[in-house]
């Protein structure tokens, strides 16, 4: 891994930085004893934010079911803590990719990430406090189980051949990714993650981008959602949880580099690997969530029909609305 001048001065420095902050803060404020209790945080971090630089799954889409359904935390503390948490991780991994000129898609980049703020900001206030906590990890897992399959039948029955840009969007087409953006957008508000794989499934599935360029693209957009959603719960509701806050800074040091190491490994590696790794991810928080959780009743119900929804959301995108020439073709 060749850090040359340019990867120094954009990533290093940053990265030196936060972690000069972060070394400060715990010896003045006496944390280091949050290692001794909050541990099993740190260790799933390391795993989550390596899956968070090297997929379209942000280290919320670990953190989240593992925090609710494993440790049996609060879903609005994991929530909280995917933002934060994402704020850096998924921040120093949007340095790596700039740093190391990792190709990605400025046109889905930018209309999702207008998108997903605005998203991002309403439904905080509107939506949020709607969501009961069962129904928010099961609705989590269903709709993420409809995207994997979708993308395998796509991948390995289908055969799709992908393309590296959008290079010609016509106004409805632009208008689209926008809203696929809110979409994406309020699903991080509720979950602490959800716009990166949102516009992940949109571009990969509709206009067949390759993972290879929609992954980093997906990164850089889940690390503005998230710092947008941090500064909402710290400053605006100032509603960040200490027990989300204590989690926050125990995993900060594993993130800062974990993330960034994603980054890079995605980008040595080939396309369809990357969708196999998308594959496990989504299959073993489904798996975990029904054991877990053991849903009944209406609860069943609006799992199955999220899943069914889901399903018929991506396989519309793939058919009836896949345009003729898909843009970069």
């Amino acid at each position: 891994m060749k850090l040359d001048k340019r990867t120094l001065l954009i990533f290093g420095l940053p990265v030196l930085l936060v972690y000069l902050v972060w070394v400060s803060y715990m010896n003045l404020s006496e944390s280091w004893v949050l290692f001794l209790r909050d541990w099993y945080m740190t260790v799933t971090m390391i795993f989550g934010s390596f899956i968070a630089g090297a997929s379209s799954e942000g280290g919320g889409a670990i953190a989240y079911p593992v925090m609710t359904l494993g440790f049996q935390i609060a879903p609005d503390v994991a929530r909280n803590f995917s933002l934060a948490i994402q704020s850096i991780g998924m921040t120093a991994a949007t340095l790596w990719i700039v740093a190391k000129r990792i190709t990605i898609e400025k046109t889905y980049l930018w209309l999702a990430m207008s998108g997903g703020t605005l998203g991002i900001i309403l439904a905080t206030f509107f939506i949020v406090p709607l969501v009961s906590p069962a129904y928010a990890k099961m609705v989590f897992v269903s709709f993420w189980l409809s995207f994997g399959i979708a993308l395998f039948v796509i991948n390995h029955i289908r055969k799709r051949d992908t393309v590296t840009s959008l290079s010609s969007l016509n106004g409805r087409q632009k208008a689209e990714l926008f809203f696929i953006g809110m979409l994406g957008g309020i699903l991080s508000a509720i979950f602490g993650n959800g716009i990166d794989i949102c516009t992940f499934a949109f571009v990969t599935l509709k206009y067949n981008l390759s993972e290879k360029i929609a992954t980093p693209t997906s990164v850089i957009l889940m690390a503005s959602n998230a710092v947008v959603g941090t500064l909402l719960h710290f400053f605006i509701l100032q509603d960040m949880q200490q027990e989300a806050i204590d989690f926050w800074l125990v995993c900060i040091p594993v993130v800062m580099l974990g993330a960034p190491f994603g980054a890079y490994f995605v980008n040595k590696i080939k396309r369809l690997a990357i969708a196999y790794l998308l594959y496990l991810i989504i299959i073993v928080q489904f798996v975990a969530a029904i054991l877990i959780i053991q849903p009944s009743g209406v609860l069943i119900g609006v799992s199955a029909m999220t899943f069914v929804a889901g399903m018929v959301i991506f396989f519309v995108l793939t058919d009836g609305f896949k345009e003729s020439n898909p843009p970069g073709q």
